[in-house]
């Protein structure tokens, strides 16, 4: 190389890709060489982080060659089933000390509202509305009131049992118990209930929760919840408190989110990343995790380092 091309090149943004499939091939090699090159980013670097989960690679170029291969590797998370995730290198490094997420078909693989609902015998209806709700068709606070009025009269009782038979979410586990040995805050800020939320948050060992409580009268809930609904802009709102409470910055903060309703916290902190998240979701959020498990956000965050 060149004294100019070289002078070139260190004036570039260095940036990290890293790629994770359960099953990464070297098919899946091939097509992100392809693509950084037809984007004529300089590739520097790669390792197999885990082999045959994750690789990375390092490169270099301007951030509007960066926007051209992140909207390139979109396609082609998109197309092959892998999860693609382009930061740039600071990002990669940075220490992040706060994690917050979203609960219902993130921490666990249900939707309490829709489970609610099918005990209470108006199960189809309402998975209809949490779906368009979820990817950002319906109002949320509107719908969420809907679907919450036809679960009066169901029975408390019903919710102890149903929270002892919630599933969590593969990767769950060690995801949270990673980041509480490196240190990390964590919270859930939930559109879902504190019944539910709570029993996640000692099953994983959570710090906080935040949801919404369901009003309940002579054993029986009243299709209402007690205090402000947490919506999009409430779950925003959370986050920026925890930060002020920490004295943190934003870019200290992951957040983790399927729906909508997750897009106003997943903007505001500094990693946003949409996990199995809905159409909508995955195109507006900065990063999308589809292809693996919770504990696949390890590689994102530079908490699982290379073998080699």
């Amino acid at each position: 190389m060149n004294v100019s091309s070289a002078s070139d090149c260190a004036e570039k943004a260095r940036f990290i890709v890293t790629v994770m499939s359960p099953r990464l091939t070297i098919a899946h090699e091939k097509s992100i060489l392809s693509a950084i090159a037809q984007c004529d980013m300089h590739h520097q670097d790669q390792q197999r982080v885990t082999p045959g989960k994750c690789l990375q690679f390092v490169i270099s170029g301007n951030s509007e060659q960066a926007e051209q291969l992140k909207q390139s590797l979109f396609q082609r998370s998109d197309e092959r089933q892998v999860d693609i995730v382009l930061q740039t290198e600071a990002d990669h490094h940075h220490q992040r000390r706060l994690a917050v997420f979203d609960m219902d078909s993130t921490l666990i693989k249900a939707e309490v509202i829709d489970c609610l609902a099918e005990a209470a015998g108006v199960g189809a209806q309402v998975a209809a509305i949490t779906e368009r709700a979820m990817g950002g068709e319906l109002d949320f606070n509107e719908s969420f009131r809907h679907r919450l009025s036809m679960l009066r009269g169901l029975r408390e009782s019903v919710l102890q049992t149903m929270a002892e038979r919630l599933p969590m979410m593969d990767g769950a586990e060690t995801l949270v118990s990673a980041l509480r040995t490196h240190g990390y805050k964590t919270a859930i800020i939930s559109g879902g209930f504190t019944c539910f939320a709570r029993h996640v948050q000692q099953k994983l060992g959570i710090h906080e929760v935040y949801a919404n409580e369901l009003a309940i009268t002579d054993g029986k809930l009243t299709g209402e919840v007690k205090g402000p609904i947490i919506n999009g802009q409430g779950k925003a709102a959370i986050v920026q408190s925890l930060v002020d409470r920490e004295n943190l910055s934003l870019n200290d903060v992951m957040a983790v989110g399927d729906g909508a309703n997750d897009l106003p916290m997943l903007s505001k902190a500094g990693l946003g990343i949409a996990f199995r998240a809905k159409p909508l979701v995955r195109e507006q959020a900065d990063h999308a995790v589809s292809a693996m498990g919770l504990d696949g956000l390890l590689y994102i965050l530079g908490l699982i380092s290379s073998p080699d």
